[in-house]
């Protein structure tokens, strides 16, 4: 594999951008870039049609031939090769498979949403933190298909390092839209979506609702529900029986038993 450049010194302005830019969500969203890591990332964000701006790689760990062939298929102007020590220092994770990439944000404004069929069912987070708790709900979404994953009042840049990695690569392939509580409220008034909020009160058992419409399953944080806003324009509240001592699951956890309680009833639809 031939690249126009390479790497050594970990004093290079590109390696101290690429530091920048994994550890400041000021300066990614400044730039409009972030930085990924993973061979299946990478090909998940390209196929996604992710614009790829630069390509990191370390020769002495990349040894898998696909892999190699997969990167012989960008320019050769993106690529630069790095050494173990620089590799080392830009990389996230433990265990990891010698690439990495800067590449080009995509806009997540709710006003672009749109939907191939009219029964469309979407998951909606208010105000999620813990980025373990965002890649785990994009992994449910991605498991069950959903046709869009909604973070209302986002506290967390979505292309932080965490949520990639927890993610698995499932922020790039989701179709994932950001917005205030009262934005995603009015879409989803102006759409016709039933909305079911996950919440203790004025609740009835998740699985006596009619998910096959138009549907929003609105999940709130494990520390403080879901905001007065949400309650408001809830069609119902509904909720998942307890039989333990605790009132309360992990939010990625809840969010899947909704989802795939809405999935099941759809099937028996078809």
């Amino acid at each position: 594999m031939h690249s126009s450049k390479h790497i050594s010194s970990l004093h290079n302005p590109l390696i101290k951008k690429v530091l920048l830019l994994k550890e400041k969500s000021r300066e990614r969203k400044k730039t409009g870039l972030f930085v990924l890591e993973g061979m299946r990332e990478l090909q998940i964000a390209n196929r996604t049609n992710y614009e790829i701006d630069t390509i990191f790689y370390c020769a002495n760990i990349l040894n898998d031939v696909q892999n190699n062939r997969f990167l012989k298929s960008f320019n050769p102007e993106k690529l630069i090769s790095v050494s173990n020590e620089v590799y080392k220092k830009l990389a996230y994770r433990d265990t990891t498979e010698g690439v990495l990439a800067i590449v080009k944000s995509k806009d997540h404004f709710v006003s672009s949403l749109k939907f191939s069929h009219k029964s469309p069912l979407v998951l909606i987070a208010e105000a999620p933190e813990k980025p373990g708790n965002i890649g785990a709900l994009l992994r449910t979404a991605d498991a069950a298909n959903l046709d869009a994953v909604l973070i209302a009042n986002p506290k967390t840049d979505l292309y932080n390092p965490n949520i990639i990695r927890s993610s698995v690569g499932c922020v790039f392939s989701r179709n994932i839209k950001m917005g205030s509580t009262t934005e995603i409220v009015s879409y989803l008034k102006k759409e016709g979506f039933q909305v079911y909020c996950a919440a203790l009160s004025a609740s009835k058992e998740y699985t006596t609702v009619d998910f096959k419409g138009p549907t929003a399953i609105v999940v709130g944080t494990e520390n403080s529900g879901l905001s007065d806003e949400w309650l408001q324009n809830s069609t119902q509240n509904i909720i998942i029986p307890m039989e333990g001592e605790i009132d309360s699951m992990n939010v990625s956890v809840s969010a899947a038993i909704l989802i795939f309680e809405a999935k099941r009833q759809r099937k028996l639809n078809i």
